[in-house]
């Protein structure tokens, strides 16, 4: 039984890139939009919410609200998306959203934010659900209403697609039927992006990164304070950069308001700017300025 999966990639030979200034590394901050797309009985859910909160949630019985996560996560909508965003805008740094569509409909603060905001958009649902949960035809609505909605709020087209965690089986194919799509990221297997064929046509995949992520923030496992974060992040970069002489690389690092956004864990994204900016020869970006150079100079 032959079983596709790529697990050679670029091997020990990874391309040039030539990130624009000779730059020895693109960098991309993600910020996750999701509050308010989470699971709640509130949407029609039979269960709570239970996933990326300060503690586990899933001890409710099923149609029954759990306050506490939900007050959780209405943290990262009412103050964590501003204390974050606000730092990057201090000193002038591009991010990328990843956005649930019934999130900005639930804050059209946030939703206005972006649309003025010079940042660009890939889609992370309609709501922030399970697509491996749908089937083919379900999440073909999703990702069309999800596109839509978008779109509607902000006046801004989602170039790219995460999905929660895992893509379906169905997923890249529906994403090159829709016909807007330039990339997606529902992968976590490489530094660089790479092209994969998808009904005889090419499909750019622009991997995103759970390691260098916030979601480590739980009071149970993972960073305990902003330093560790900050030292994971610098140190992650430090290796990049110096493999960068040669072989330059693509460096994704994926926030949620309700976790960095908390005042104690903020201080980090301070500090890694701070790191970032004392070298020369990096590019920090949006995510839809890799695509268009990968686009452009690998196609």
């Amino acid at each position: 039984m032959i079983i596709k999966r790529n697990l050679v990639g670029y091997g020990n030979n990874p391309p040039n890139p030539r990130w624009p200034n000779e730059s020895r590394i693109a960098i991309n901050f993600v910020i996750n939009v999701e509050e308010g797309s989470e699971l709640s009985p509130l949407y029609g859910d039979k269960n709570s919410e239970s996933g990326l909160s300060e503690v586990p949630g899933g001890r409710h019985k099923k149609n029954q609200r759990d306050l506490g996560i939900e007050s959780i996560y209405e943290y990262g909508s009412r103050s964590g998306f501003w204390r974050i965003v606000n730092i990057f805008d201090k000193n002038n740094i591009p991010v990328t959203y990843f956005v649930c569509a019934e999130a900005l409909v639930q804050n059209p603060k946030i939703a206005e934010y972006i649309k003025n905001s010079k940042n660009d958009i890939c889609g992370h649902g309609y709501r922030w659900t399970n697509h491996y949960e749908m089937t083919k035809k379900i999440e073909k609505i999703n990702i069309h209403k999800g596109f839509k909605l978008i779109f509607k709020m902000t006046n801004k087209k989602p170039l790219g697609w995460y999905c929660r965690y895992s893509p379906s089986e169905n997923t890249r194919n529906l994403l090159v039927d829709h016909g807007e799509f330039i990339y997606d990221s529902d992968a976590y297997n490489d530094d660089l992006p790479y092209w994969v064929k998808i009904k005889k046509k090419k499909h750019l995949v622009i991997p995103y990164a759970l390691d260098t992520n916030d979601v480590h923030f739980k009071l149970s496992s993972g960073f305990s304070g902003a330093n560790q974060f900050k030292e994971y992040i610098c140190d992650t970069f430090d290796l990049l950069y110096r493999e960068g002489r040669n072989h330059p690389k693509m460096f994704t690092i994926g926030l949620h308001p309700r976790l960095i956004g908390r005042a104690g864990r903020a201080v980090a994204l301070e500090k890694i700017i701070k790191h970032f900016k004392s070298y020369k020869k990096i590019w920090i970006c949006n995510r839809q300025d890799i695509a268009h150079h990968w686009i452009k100079n690998f196609k």
